[in-house]
């Protein structure tokens, strides 16, 4: 299975008050985006620098600065939770949108909207945000849709998912970098994660 899982101690505290069923909306939100900012900080390390000259109130020297455009592709509704907290870290980001639903009868991931920035063309660092990895269906029909528009140096990061639906993106797309806080143990019959969140569209936004 090859999938990075970010143990810092916040995300993993974070992470337990997100799950738990006592949450309400408003303190899912905060700390969904919480968790992403602090996701964004593992996920940008090695994003590409450029080396300018500066001067500071002292003398004149070289440092860093970014050389690489970021793109945010939140899988709707979901992963539009995870946007403000990586906006934060990275605010001249990008953002596209994908708009899919899970067929509860097939369990398969249908497109109804898909928008993205033309840098994402370009050379570039081109991010998935979603809050759960399932069944896989919806990461899945995601990354094709940006490869089927030649994006590449894609990146996918959840905060739960399962190992059957990493394995599964990992067989289909090997170049695709995925980053989460948890590895859960199983999907029930439904198709939802266990322990899980719950349905994180609907906690978000406080619908049923």
């Amino acid at each position: 299975m090859k999938i990075k899982i970010i143990n810092h101690s916040l995300i993993q505290h974070k992470l337990t008050l997100l799950r738990s069923k006592n949450t309400n909306s408003k303190e899912f939100r905060e700390y969904l985006s919480e968790i992403a900012r602090l996701l964004a900080f593992e996920v940008l390390r090695d994003i590409k620098l450029k080396e300018i000259n500066i001067e500071t109130p002292i003398e004149k020297t070289k440092s860093k600065i970014l050389n690489e455009k970021v793109n945010l592709f939140p899988i709707l509704r979901a992963g539009q939770g995870m946007v403000e907290g990586f906006l934060g870290v990275i605010p001249n980001a990008k953002i596209g949108h994908i708009g899919l639903y899970r067929d509860e009868k097939t369990l398969k991931a249908k497109k109804y909207l898909f928008k993205f920035p033309q840098d994402a063309k370009e050379e570039s660092l081109n991010i998935i945000l979603d809050p759960m990895i399932a069944t896989g269906g919806s990461a899945i029909e995601a990354i094709k849709l940006l490869k089927k528009e030649g994006i590449k140096n894609i990146k996918f990061v959840s905060v739960v998912t399962v190992e059957e639906s990493v394995l599964k993106i990992n067989k289909k797309f090997p170049d695709v970098e995925m980053i989460t806080c948890s590895v859960d143990q199983k999907l029930n019959k439904k198709g939802y994660i266990v322990p899980g969140l719950g349905d994180a569209g609907d906690r978000i936004y406080g619908t049923k």
